[in-house]
């Protein structure tokens, strides 16, 4: 048994050796055999370094073009005469009329650019800018007083604005963008805009029939409310006159505006009109009193103040209210300075714009239009802080009162200017109806006079109306009938009927004076008109007119704030919601255009 154990450990100590040896055989042969060595790959010099990955080539190009852009050149012929005529470059504009620190610039780097090559540093070859001539219009984003708005600006001093000078798609752009994200867009032309050169049709090599885009957008924003608001800094001329003449509201600088539709190279052509100046084919004084134009202001500055100020009163959209502020104007303030500003003896006038600035807000009264459609006086002002659109008779003007085509005219546009912007309409009435006579005949007063009519009636805003002495014939009752219920108050001086005493009683009586004058002359025709005279101021007592409900109400003139600032909140809190949504649902619909 101890044999057999004996024989086991020797074969198994023998096997062990055996398998040792083995695995040191097949080391040695393996140390033995040379390993091919481990080949490394060299990085092979670059024989170009290619474009910087950060793309900072690119991003000096647009630097150096926007530099360029931004730099005026003294030296160009353009900007001299710029200078020369006292007026600001274009980025001066800009910097003047938005709020500091607001500006970014849409198309920055539009306009034609020459490109050379040239050799860099490792041989290659890279394009270079040689020369660049901008756009000549600068546009973008800004702030008016914190309100965020799209605008354009001509620049004059390349090509006069002219088209060959600017690209269309930018100007096309910015109409659209206002439109589309619904903001107001503001226009400062000094040029065509845009408009047409004869130097396009040799650089096209051929001629073309005019396009005008962007007037389809254009009517669709006047449409919408959002507020074109137009500056003429400089001549404009063509579609720049036409572009400034569609805006909501358009200014002129005194000292440096123009507008026409062809220059006086084109007029003397035209109609052998020679040597005029552009002041005396289109300035201020001309189309600040016929209407082409709202309002005249003393330079640039000027204009740009204006163009703030009625942004103020304006909502973004007609899919928005206006925008309402804080008030310090306590809205129960009583006046009794307006007790006696209507005077007893009724031939005597009055200052119709004193008596506006004694109702609303204190220092909230900007005036449009105020040197053209003078029997009229509009604009715009708050109640309590709400903004509402201001119509007041003239009776300081030169038919007393009675509304002229042209002022017939100016009460039209600012109607359909505040029904697109939402405001309620505050109203001052003493007009003794429609100007007569000759002048007024040839002048079409009634067709403008129905016109107006139709605006009344076809506005939906909200109307309050104050009667303060007379309210006569058709301009009478278009003004104050022109919404069913009516809300209107009037003075103890009111004076109304279908036609004045004076002249009334002429033509009602004239029967019983001719035959009074036939039967004891004409002494006993006086007194006869005399007679009826006195009876008529009696049953012309505006108490009997409430006694029969004729009136609605007649008030202390003093207490005329308090009742219409009631009447605002009133709109603003009740009414103007269900006015904005159905502007938005489509179902009512404003137009200016």
């Amino acid at each position: 048994m101890v044999s057999d154990k004996n024989g086991a450990s020797r074969r198994a100590l023998e096997r062990v050796q055996q398998v040792s040896s083995h695995i040191a055989h097949e080391k040695s042969t393996k140390e033995e055999v040379p390993q091919p060595p481990t080949r490394r790959r060299k990085k092979q010099p670059s024989t170009s370094a290619g474009p910087p990955a950060d793309y900072s080539d690119r991003l000096g190009q647009i630097t150096t073009l926007e530099r360029l852009a931004r730099t005026p050149d003294i030296n160009h012929r353009g900007y001299a005469r710029q200078k020369k005529a006292g007026k600001l470059w274009v980025r001066e504009r800009v910097d003047a009329l938005l709020d500091e620190g607001s500006f970014q610039e849409i198309g920055s780097v539009a306009g034609e650019v020459t490109w050379s090559k040239e050799k860099d540093h490792d041989g290659s070859e890279k394009e270079v800018i040689t020369a660049f001539t901008p756009s000549n219009n600068v546009q973008g984003y800004g702030r008016l007083n914190g309100r965020k708005i799209v605008f354009t600006a001509d620049d004059y001093t390349l090509r006069a604005g002219h088209a060959d000078g600017a690209l269309m798609e930018k100007t096309l752009y910015i109409e659209k963008l206002a439109l589309s994200l619904r903001l107001p867009i503001v226009k400062l032309v000094d040029g065509s805009s845009g408009g047409g050169s004869v130097t396009t049709i040799r650089k096209q090599g051929f001629s073309y029939i005019p396009p005008l885009p962007a007037f389809e957008q254009v009517v669709a924003q006047l449409n919408l409310g959002i507020p074109n608001l137009g500056a003429v800094l400089g001549p404009a001329i063509g579609l720049g006159a036409a572009r400034v003449t569609a805006c909501h509201f358009s200014v002129m600088a005194a000292n440096i505006g123009s507008l026409f539709n062809a220059g006086p190279q084109v007029v003397k052509g035209a109609t052998f009109e020679e040597g005029l100046t552009m002041a005396e084919l289109g300035g201020p004084d001309m189309h600040c009193r016929n209407g082409t134009i709202d309002n005249m202001a003393r330079d640039e500055h000027d204009a740009f103040g204006q163009i703030r100020r009625v942004l103020s009163y304006l909502p973004n959209s007609g899919f928005s209210a206006p925008p309402v502020i804080k008030s310090s104007d306590i809205p129960n303030r009583r006046e009794e300075a307006l007790r006696s500003l209507i005077p007893r003896r009724k031939e005597r006038m009055y200052d119709p714009r004193r008596l506006v600035t004694l109702v609303v807000d204190i220092g909230s009264f900007f005036e449009i239009g105020a040197l053209w459609g003078t029997t009229a006086i509009v604009g715009l002002a708050r109640l309590d802080g709400h903004p509402i659109g201001i119509i007041s008779n003239n009776c300081e003007s030169q038919t007393g009162g009675a509304l002229d085509a042209l002022g017939s005219q100016k009460i039209t546009k600012h109607l359909k200017l505040c029904d697109v912007m939402n405001l309620p309409i505050l109203q001052f009435v003493d007009v003794p109806g429609y100007a007569v006579g000759t002048a007024a005949e040839r002048s079409a007063t009634m067709r403008h006079g129905i016109n107006l009519a139709m605006a009344y009636y076809t506005t939906t805003m909200p109307v309050f109306s104050v009667v303060t002495r007379r309210a006569y014939g058709v301009a009478g009752g278009v003004m104050l009938d022109c919404r069913d219920p009516r809300m209107r108050v009037a003075w103890p001086s009111g004076d109304w009927g279908s036609l004045p005493l004076k002249g009334g009683i002429e033509v009602g009586h004239s029967y019983e004076l001719k035959e009074a004058a036939r039967k004891g002359g004409q002494k006993l025709a006086d007194e006869l008109h005399a007679k009826l005279d006195a009876e008529y101021n009696t049953l012309m007592n505006p108490v009997r007119t409430a006694n029969a409900f004729g009136v609605e109400q007649i008030i202390d003139p003093a207490d005329t704030r308090s009742v219409v600032c009631d009447w605002i909140s009133h709109a603003y809190h009740e009414l103007m919601e269900e006015r904005l949504a159905k502007r938005r649902a489509g179902t009512l619909h404003a137009s200016f255009a």
